[in-house]
């Protein structure tokens, strides 16, 4: 059994980088998304909102894990080959999406229905009027529980190694299955985590105050 030393450690947290890009591709994938389901389950048309329901129940309603394991493996069935990378980041962007959909969603209805018949006075259409009037005010609403998802985002990414894919924990597990010092190392994982997460919580809570204080 190897020992515990500095290269062991540096391969720890050079597998930082791929957390954080992978983190990075989930959420602009579940913002692509997201916002689709938003704008469906905000719209007026009756088929797309009950779509975008459906898919935020399932999605909020099952295991992430689940969900990755279906990313990684149905494809195979169909015929294509998707490697552990393309699985996770499909995977949590579809999870991304439900969620991020469901708070976009919330923070548009808050826009006071004023807003809405003000626009539709002046003579603006569906799109004109989310474009220009209600998503830059959903926009401000949406930041803290927004950046409060991606919090959570970056620490569900470490269920990916349960599909093989070689982020933070999963580099932990690599190197502690040759070495067998779980405390230090998950010690040192769990700590990279809060010093990923902690700027970001900090932030989200700092956001909500400010908008507490303007809504006063």
């Amino acid at each position: 059994m190897r020992s515990l030393g500095p290269n062991e450690i540096l391969f720890i947290l050079a597998a930082v980088r791929w957390t954080i890009l992978l983190s990075v591709c989930a959420f602009i994938g579940g913002s692509i998304g997201g916002l689709a389901i938003a704008l469906m389950r905000s719209g007026k048309i009756r088929v797309l909102r009950w779509f975008a329901f459906g898919y935020i129940k399932v999605f909020q309603g099952t295991p992430l894990l689940m969900q990755l394991f279906l990313a990684f493996f149905v494809p195979g069935l169909f015929g294509f080959d998707v490697d552990p990378w393309g699985a996770a980041t499909l995977g949590l962007s579809l999870h991304a999406s439900a969620f991020l959909g469901e708070i976009w969603r919330g923070s548009i209805e808050v826009v006071p229905r004023g807003q809405w018949e003000a626009s539709s006075a002046l003579g603006l259409r569906y799109w004109h009027q989310m474009r220009l009037i209600v998503l830059p005010q959903a926009v401000r609403i949406a930041l803290p529980p927004t950046v409060g998802f991606l919090v959570q985002l970056i620490k569900a990414t470490s269920l990916t190694s349960m599909i093989g894919f070689v982020e933070l924990t999963r580099a932990a597990q690599v190197i502690n299955n040759a070495v067998f010092h779980p405390f230090t190392i998950f010690g040192l994982v769990g700590l990279v985590y809060f010093i990923l997460c902690w700027p970001l919580s900090i932030y989200s809570r700092r956001m909500e105050q400010k908008l507490a204080l303007a809504s006063r």
